[in-house]
């Protein structure tokens, strides 16, 4: 069995801890993962939101588990990723991505990668094999 590896992508940012309003769009084979940020963590005086773009998208995953049932040690990674509300990408996993009830949009691509979104009401699951991260200015604060 393979040692399984979270590395948290989100650095100098995280989602707005209440009320994030997800929303996952595509575009061919691009999934943009749409959310608001936290006010609290940004050096600026406005609202933002940021979008994650997905490249090369095989397959997507969302799921119910909340910060609740994470901290009840249920989920597929409650037990094993460091922290709850981050973003990650996995390495190591036997079979990528896990035998879950995947959303498939295409067949893995050769140096397909694993991500993983811990929301407050939600998780979202994404294998693609790169990401970018664009933010913009929503409203004031």
């Amino acid at each position: 069995m393979n040692k399984i590896t979270f590395i948290q992508l989100n650095e100098h940012w995280e989602a707005a801890p209440n009320a994030p309003s997800v929303d996952v769009k595509f575009s061919g084979s691009t999934a943009e993962l749409w959310f608001l940020l936290n006010p609290g963590r940004q050096k600026s005086s406005s609202r933002e939101a940021a979008t994650i773009r997905f490249v090369n998208c095989s397959r997507w995953n969302w799921d119910a588990t909340n910060d609740h049932a994470w901290f009840s040690g249920e989920g597929r990674y409650a037990k094993q990723a460091p922290k709850w509300g981050e973003f990650y990408e996995i390495v190591g996993e036997e079979k990528l991505g896990g035998c879950v009830d995947w959303e498939v949009m295409n067949v893995d691509p050769e140096g397909a990668r694993h991500f993983l979104f811990y929301f407050r009401d939600e998780t979202l699951e994404f294998i693609a094999t790169d990401w970018s991260i664009e933010r913009e200015v929503v409203s004031p604060a």
